[in-house]
């Protein structure tokens, strides 16, 4: 059977800690010189980016190269998707070509066509609705941070914007169990939908509109850019509604004393995060972004069968 990653629902906790697992063996070997290995020898991998990228593309990229296949990137103007193919049709065309295809767009109902019409796995490389690939990164650096605690007992808070970003993090939280606070202006609140399965599965999950309460025992503080990609229009307007939910020193205090900040980047120093956090040693936004090759690495494994 196909399977994919286009959201939380895809896997069962357990595979997640298999790909987590088989990360953490790559980046082992990775560090000590080696970055060669045969899953994906002779084989091309899709990467299709409808929106900008900067450590999705380059992670994704390296990390075929580095298991031995080949990255085909494209962009939607560059195939018949621009002209009007219906998405069955280039689904199956693709499927014969491809082991498998990593895509960035819009629409997430675009993912789930192809993955209906094809027959190798569709990986989501940030849609409107959700940034798995991103978020499971960012569990996978958070339990490297923390060893000795369970992902369960690991308080994430969210600080912002209810976006995508937050989507994911639900979905997340309902599966892992682990307590997750988002403190979101009113208006700016995640998907309720994907708000309301989440609660169902794991209650300690918090909704509030107070940054303070949210990082209250917080081991991880983590932030987004105020207006994402498709919402650069509304930046003053956000801006207004955002100027109480800065990540600062004072707010870091309020978490646990050895909390870390996380990031997805790019970050707009002195809007969402300052300078101060950004650059302190609770700061693992590069450790984030380094690790986006290593968790996507086991992910194409799993996802992908060896010949």
């Amino acid at each position: 059977m196909t399977r994919h990653f286009i959201t939380f629902h895809d896997l069962t906790l357990d595979e997640f800690y298999h790909v987590m697992d088989s990360a953490a063996a790559l980046k082992v070997e990775r560090t000590k010189g080696n970055y060669s290995h045969n899953h994906l020898s002779g084989r091309g991998v899709g990467m299709i980016f409808n929106k900008n990228s900067t450590r999705t593309r380059v992670s994704f990229e390296c990390g075929i190269i580095e298991l031995g296949g080949h990255a085909v990137v494209l962009t939607e103007n560059d195939t018949q998707f621009s002209r009007g193919e219906p998405t069955s049709h280039s689904a199956r065309v693709l499927s014969r070509y491809l082991a498998a295809l990593v895509i960035r767009t819009f629409a997430q109902t675009l993912l789930n066509d192809l993955a209906r019409y094809g027959s190798i796995p569709i990986i989501n490389a940030l849609t409107d609705e959700g940034h798995p690939c991103q978020v499971l990164t960012d569990i996978f650096t958070a339990r490297e941070k923390f060893p000795g605690i369970p992902l369960e007992k690991l308080k994430i808070a969210w600080i912002g914007d209810g976006n995508n970003m937050a989507n994911s993090w639900l979905e997340a939280a309902g599966i892992f169990g682990f307590p997750l606070a988002l403190a979101c202006p009113d208006g700016y609140e995640p998907d309720p939908k994907i708000l309301a399965w989440a609660r169902t599965k794991n209650p300690t999950i918090i909704l509030t509109n107070s940054p303070k309460w949210a990082v209250r025992g917080a081991l991880a503080v983590n932030t987004d850019v105020w207006a994402s990609m498709g919402h650069e229009k509304e930046q003053s307007h956000r801006e207004k509604s955002f100027k109480s939910f800065v990540v600062d020193g004072a707010l870091m205090a309020k978490a646990e004393p050895n909390a870390i900040f996380m990031h997805c980047l790019p970050a707009h120093p002195g809007e969402e995060v300052t300078e101060e956090v950004l650059e302190s040693p609770a700061s693992v936004i590069f450790d984030q972004a380094e690790n986006r090759l290593h968790l996507q690495k086991g992910l194409l494994k799993f996802l992908i069968p060896s010949l």
